[in-house]
């Protein structure tokens, strides 16, 4: 928390009081140090994954634990997601934003910079299935990533004796990887203050005030949709939901301030181990939902989607506004929880639709705000499905660590 002030009133004050040339070079030089954190945690991400999900399945002892655990968890991934983006469908046609800006269309070979030709529904499918597990490795593929380690673990528990050989292998390289991750986590509040002031001091106060109402709506929904989460989370696990928040806070704020949401997943299964779920149940969970469970771009999505197309004035009937938010599911899922990964989404999304993916472009200068809350809601949302999966299951333990 102190870094993130720190880092609003440093970007400022270069903003006020260094020359363009001088606050282009001062962006990007603190903005290394972000690259750098973000660098390590991906360093940790796949083998983490792959590790802690081979061994979580393994535990769960047959098929049949890791198909009911894993349609629990869906489904609470699936009525999460259609609720996220239904709280942005309702605020955007409430608000009509975009309508202000009432712009001209774009030509139509205007050039975007974004690529949406790996966001098609033939794409998503095809991208699930990994056609080498060491190229998914390298390119922290996570759905990939999950897919193999699901059918590793669930053919490592049919073996027997053989099998447990592997496990504890891997237990242990799950272990290693968790150390190297409080080695990374050191760094994080340099990271946080770097990110922060190099986007205020490159767009300085001027970023909330041209923006602010969107801004300010989109935050107002994604409070909304924490709150809901939380009371449907409450429903299962009941007052223990404050404690799980609290459990949480400080990956929400790692998220939030980075705007990567797998910046916390480390760290993460460790809170989420200390608030009382079972480790089996996290390993299995928590990997699904960086793939399945992405809450806050859900929102975001439907936001942007809805934003440009009421600028540009293209008319969209209810039943085609309800046909993306099932397009925006299907095609999000796997998406990596890093920066800006939602706008390759989007852009796919609005070709679908006759929308002009130029207008992404009118929300590039304040996504990384958007992108901060949209992150930690990630974390918080999976935070409660890990929790509300458990106490289904009924192994919700109490708190291993006491909170103060």
């Amino acid at each position: 928390m102190i870094a993130m002030v720190a880092g609003v009133l440093l970007g400022l004050w270069v903003h006020y009081n260094g020359s363009p040339a001088q606050i282009d070079t001062f962006s990007n030089y603190i903005g290394v140090l972000t690259d750098i954190f973000l660098r390590m945690i991906k360093m940790v991400i796949a083998p983490l994954v792959f590790s802690t999900l081979v061994v979580g399945i393994a535990k769960l002892g047959d098929i049949r634990a890791v198909g009911r655990i894993g349609g629990k968890t869906l489904l609470w991934f699936m009525c999460a997601s259609l609720l996220s983006l239904l709280l942005g469908l309702i605020v955007m046609r409430s608000l009509s934003l975009g309508s202000e800006l009432n712009l001209p269309l774009p030509p139509s070979g205007a050039a975007t910079g974004i690529d949406p030709a790996t966001v098609t529904f033939k794409g998503f499918i095809t991208h699930i299935f990994p056609q080498s597990i060491f190229e998914a490795l390298a390119g922290n593929q996570i759905l990939q990533i999950v897919v193999f380690a699901v059918f590793f673990g669930i053919a490592t528990a049919s073996i027997g004796e053989q099998g447990k050989i592997v496990i504890k292998a891997l237990d242990a390289v799950a272990g290693i990887i968790l150390r190297v991750t409080g080695y990374v986590m050191y760094f994080a509040p340099v990271a946080a203050m770097a990110a922060i002031s190099a986007v205020m001091a490159v767009k300085g106060p001027e970023l909330l005030m041209t923006y602010g109402k969107f801004i300010l709506s989109f935050y107002a929904a994604i409070l909304g949709l924490w709150l809901i989460l939380l009371l449907a989370a409450s429903l299962f696990i009941g007052r223990r939901v404050i404690d799980l928040a609290l459990n949480v806070k400080d990956m929400i704020l790692l998220a939030f301030s980075t705007a990567s949401s797998e910046a916390a997943f480390p760290r993460l299964i460790v809170e989420l181990e200390n608030f009382g779920c079972p480790s089996r149940i996290v390993s299995f969970v928590l990997p699904l939902g960086y793939s399945f469970n992405l809450d806050g771009s859900m929102l975001y999505m439907t936001f942007a989607s809805l934003f440009i197309a009421q600028a540009y004035g293209v008319p969209l009937t209810l039943g085609q506004e309800l046909s993306m938010l099932l397009v925006l599911m299907l095609t999000s899922k796997g998406v990596a929880g890093v920066p800006r990964a939602a706008l390759v989404v989007i852009a796919g999304t609005l070709s679908l639709y006759n929308i002009p993916q130029q207008g992404l472009l009118l929300l590039l200068g304040i996504d990384q705000i958007l992108d901060m809350a949209r992150s930690a809601t990630n974390v918080l949302g999976n935070s409660i499905a890990a929790a509300v999966v458990s106490k289904w299951e009924g192994e919700l333990e109490e708190a291993a660590v006491n909170i103060k």
